[in-house]
């Protein structure tokens, strides 16, 4: 339960809280509410245990507790374990006329250090060492004539048996380095490695040294030294001689034997101490430093790695005053201090005050009851730990840190660090958006607009009133960053506020360019660039998926400002070429437009407007089509080029891209050629007959329709054509008919055209007639018989007047006789051979008729070697002999499928229908059984399986097969 003392003090806290956020947030679109947390920055807890005495000195570190009382005895306690404490006598291991000034815990918490001073001049100072797991003190050798009064631990020693190199401080000004290392596992007494003076701040004087802190840069050997005095903090910069990974920090300060002093930084003070703490990052690594003086404290950044200053390692300080205190103004220094990130807690004999190093404003104050708990005696930090001890006379308390960064945003936007500020905001888009109007404001005062658009399209602030802001005075450029940037933000589904920008944003950079035209800076830097701001802004996938929408608005702004150019650059964005071509083709730009059209490659666009540019240009808009070579498909222009006036310079320029697709992209469609046919019919009767002839005579291969072509051609007079299709279609005795009319020696082409040698005599022959019967040529009757050897004269004489003398046809007769004469012979020979054939077949049926087989009681089987009588067999004439089954079984696979499955329905047959079924006569006068039994034979005994052709066909297989390959290995081993 809490004591009535511990309330009055938590009544006494006092913990500063800035304005509330709703009062900074009026610009803002977000809804005023509280938004700062009232947890106190910084809450005390007194420790669960009473000292013996009272505390004169205390030293933490990594959870490790140690109190010096005025008994003589050191407390120490394991704050993880807090049940386990132990107190040592000390003051029996001194002399008796020294007293304790100081103790000193490395950051381990491993090795403490007791420093000291004599009493009286009969005494000498001394230091003393105690091991964490050792109750024996060890006096440090050497040490009786320095009274030591700081010590720099290394914070890169992880041992818990020596503390590496460190550094001492004495009241005289020197600066020693020792190492201390435990001699012993269970004694744990000190053996002092080393002890060297390394030197003297003091120049002779005595000027105690308040403190020591050494750091390495970034693992190299590279080391810096901070060592305080009460009136100067110096700085030491140099590398370390490192063995063993331990270094010597004597060979820093050789430069600084022989320089002057100037690594320092002096505050005048009358006080005899002064308080140096760091404060280190989640890395362990040094961040900033504090220097507490008695005019304030002296706060500065850390950049160990910085090279603007080799000579400093501050990066920025300032002197920070301390609040007021009320009482009787005796006590204005405080007596000690702890670091934090973001604030210092001063310590004072009767309370605690905690300031923030941003702003040096009071955040918390807690007052102590010194009647109960005694005076404040000293508050330290554990280094390890980060955790916070302040010590009374007669009582210990832990302070605990409550999110100290929660109002640094605040005081980073005050000072208006901006970037800082939004880094330590946590992320809170209400703390964010109150920064960035502010930062936005600021620079918009400064005159640098484009920036404060850009930040203020960050905010929630309205967007009406930002935009009136820049049009107000005139700042368009700002204008377009502030609505680029409100356009990024915007979801999809905004559609109306993106149109919205989209058209305005277009309008500002259109009516830019326009004031440039006019002013006659059309080829300008500046025109260029705003050009190519639009360019990129067109672009944007939003601004694209936008245009969809608004393109006519936007088209009729650019249409308003004359931007022909920009008209014809967004429509190929929005893939809108229609507009641009039928303008070019309203204004009778066509060469423009066909320009435009080749330039887009898109063939629908083509096809759309080819019946206006047809018309009008037909010999630039044929160039055009042929440019376009099979991108274009001749089928789809078939319109436009109906459409055209059916006159010479149309057709020309028509049958010119029709024949360069047949000849360059072998085009077949049917509907083409036929159009092209008919233009070669109406203008072009030479180039028809090229054209039929090109096509070859093979009406399956021709891509024109024949019967079309064939009735045009009637219907607009061109016989030639016409004999050729009519021949075509193998209507030869129409074809020859027109050909006599045409030219005889057109009519002998076709009638030598059928493959039918009938058909060609018939043909010949209609030829022979229409000479004959015209005018009774005898001659050109005989030309005809060389020409044709298929008419002979025999076939010609009725063609020929009944007054026409034979004198002129002997010869041909004579010769007609004599080939007769030749054939009569040849049949004798052949009706001779076949006698002798028919006679000797007769012989050998004949001898047939009395052959006979023996079959014996000892013959076996070819295939299966059993007895060949036991089971019905066949014998072949070559004596082979088989069982029917294994005759079956063996001759079935080598069958083809069609005689395989024959036999597979006989044999079905035989063993299904009944015997009433299979002893019916059938008409040949045999039993069904019979005639199923005789096919059966037919089929698997027609030859000898072993002699036959089926063998010889098979004289190239192998005798194993593959699948038989690995049994027959098996058996030959």
């Amino acid at each position: 339960m809490t004591s009535i003392f511990d309330q009055y003090e938590q009544a006494s806290h006092l913990s500063q809280k800035p304005a509330p956020a709703s009062e900074q947030m009026t610009s803002s679109g977000y809804i005023n509410m509280q938004l700062e947390d009232n947890t106190p920055l910084f809450s005390k807890q007194r420790m669960n245990f009473n000292p013996s005495d009272l505390i004169t000195h205390v030293a933490v570190a990594s959870d490790y507790l140690v109190l010096a009382m005025g008994n003589g005895k050191l407390f120490r306690m394991d704050l993880k374990v807090p049940d386990q404490q132990e107190e040592i006598q000390y003051s029996k291991n001194v002399q008796p006329n020294s007293k304790l000034t100081s103790i000193f815990l490395d950051p381990l918490g491993q090795h403490l250090l007791l420093a000291f001073a004599a009493r009286n001049k009969d005494g000498n100072p001394e230091l003393v060492y105690l091991h964490r797991k050792s109750n024996k003190l060890k006096s440090v050798s050497k040490s009786r004539n320095y009274e030591v009064t700081e010590v720099g631990w290394n914070w890169e020693n992880k041992s818990t048996t020596t503390t590496g190199p460190i550094l001492l401080g004495t009241s005289q000004g020197h600066i020693l380095e020792m190492e201390l290392e435990a001699e012993s596992d269970k004694m744990f007494t000190a053996s002092q490695q080393y002890w060297r003076q390394i030197f003297d701040i003091g120049k002779g004087s005595d000027t105690p040294i308040t403190g020591i802190q050494f750091h390495r840069v970034n693992k190299t050997s590279k080391y810096f030294i901070f060592v305080t005095t009460p009136t100067r903090l110096y700085q030491f910069i140099g590398h370390a001689m490192i063995s063993d990974d331990k270094p010597s920090l004597q060979s820093i300060f050789h430069s600084y034997l022989t320089t002057p002093e100037t690594g320092f930084q002096e505050i005048p003070s009358t006080l005899k101490y002064s308080k140096l703490q760091f404060y280190f990052d989640k890395s362990n690594n040094p961040k900033s430093f504090t220097w507490l003086t008695e005019p304030g404290i002296f706060y500065g950044q850390l950049d160990p790695t910085s090279q603007q200053n080799s000579n400093s390692l501050f990066t920025q300080s300032e002197l920070i005053n301390y609040p007021s205190h009320e009482g009787d103004g005796k006590e204005t220094t405080p007596l000690s201090f702890v670091l934090t990130e973001f604030h210092a807690l001063l310590m004072y004999s009767d309370r605690v005050k905690g300031i923030s190093l941003l702003n040096q404003e009071l955040v918390y104050e807690d007052r102590y009851n010194s009647e109960v708990h005694g005076k404040l005696k000293n508050i330290v930090k554990d280094p390890a730990r980060n955790t916070i001890w302040a010590v009374t006379d007669k009582a210990v308390f832990r302070y605990k840190v409550n999110k100290e960064e929660r109002n640094v945003w605040r005081i980073y936007s005050e000072k208006e660090q901006f970037d800082l500020a939004k880094l330590y905001c946590q992320n809170n888009p209400a703390y964010i958006d109150i920064i960035n109007v502010k930062q936005a404001d600021i620079l918009f005062k400064k005159g640098d607009y484009e920036k404060s658009a850009a930040i203020f399209a960050e905010t929630q602030s309205s967007f009406e009133t930002i935009c009136l802001k820049f049009l107000e005075i005139d700042q368009i450029n700002a204008l377009k960053v502030y609505l680029a940037k409100r356009l990024e933000s915007l979801s999809d589904d905004d559609k109306t506020l993106i149109s919205m920008i989209v058209i305005w944003m277009t309008e500002l950079y259109l009516s830019q360019l326009a004031s440039l035209r006019r002013l006659g800076k059309g080829d300008s830097q500046e025109y260029h660039q705003i050009q190519s701001d639009l360019e990129v802004f067109l672009l944007q996938p939003k601004v694209v998926q936008c245009m969809q929408h608004v393109k006519s608005i936007v088209y009729d702004l650019m249409s308003s400002y004359g931007d022909k150019q920009n008209l014809i650059k967004l429509t190929v964005i929005n893939e809108d070429y229609e507009n641009v071509v039928a303008q070019h083709i309203y204004k009778k730009s066509y060469q423009e437009a066909l320009d435009m059209l080749q330039s887009l490659k898109k063939p629908d666009l083509f096809y759309q407007f080819a019946p206006v540019l047809m018309e009008e240009t037909p010999k630039n808009t044929v160039n055009a089509l042929i440019s376009q070579g099979a991108k274009l498909s001749p089928s789809k222009l078939l319109p436009a080029f109906l459409s055209c006036e059916n006159d010479a310079i149309h057709a020309s320029e028509i049958t010119r891209y029709l024949e360069f697709m047949m000849q360059n992209f072998n085009v077949k469609d049917k509907a083409i050629h036929n159009y092209l046919l008919t233009l070669y019919v109406e203008t072009d009767k030479e180039a028809l007959l090229r054209y039929l002839a090109r096509q070859g005579q093979d009406v399956t291969m021709v891509n024109y329709d024949v019967h079309y072509a064939l009735r045009l051609c009637r219907e607009k007079g061109v016989p030639e054509a016409c004999v050729t299709l009519s021949a075509l279609l193998g209507l030869w005795e129409a074809a020859l008919e027109l050909a006599l009319q045409v030219d005889i020696s057109l009519a002998k082409t076709v009638s030598a055209m059928p493959d039918d040698v009938a058909l060609q005599k018939r043909l010949w022959l209609g030829v022979a007639e229409h000479v004959i019967t015209k005018n009774q040529d005898i001659k050109e009757a005989m030309n005809l018989l060389e020409e044709c050897s298929l008419i002979k004269i025999e076939d010609i004489l009725p063609f020929f007047s009944d007054v026409t003398t034979i004198d002129h046809f002997s010869e041909p007769i004579c010769q007609s006789l004599e080939e007769y004469n030749n054939q009569i012979e040849e049949l004798k020979l052949e009706m001779e051979d076949a006698t002798k054939s028919a006679e000797c077949v007769r012989s050998e049926i004949q001898s047939f008729r009395n052959r006979s087989a023996l079959v014996s009681v000892t013959d076996v089987c070819c295939v299966c070697d059993i007895a060949l009588l036991l089971r019905p067999f066949y014998l072949f004439p070559c004596s082979h002999r088989f069982h029917t089954d294994c005759l079956l079984a063996h001759a079935q696979p080598l069958l083809p499928p069609s005689r395989r499955n024959k036999l597979a329905d006989l044999q079905r047959q035989l063993a299904v229908l009944s015997n009433i079924e299979l002893s019916t006569v059938t008409s040949s006068g045999l039993p069904f059984r019979e005639v199923l039994r005789n096919e059966i034979d037919d089929i698997i005994a027609s030859e000898c399986m072993l002699c036959g052709e089926h063998m010889i066909s098979c004289i190239d297989r192998p005798f194993i097969s593959d699948e038989d390959w690995d049994k027959v290995m098996k058996e030959w081993e």
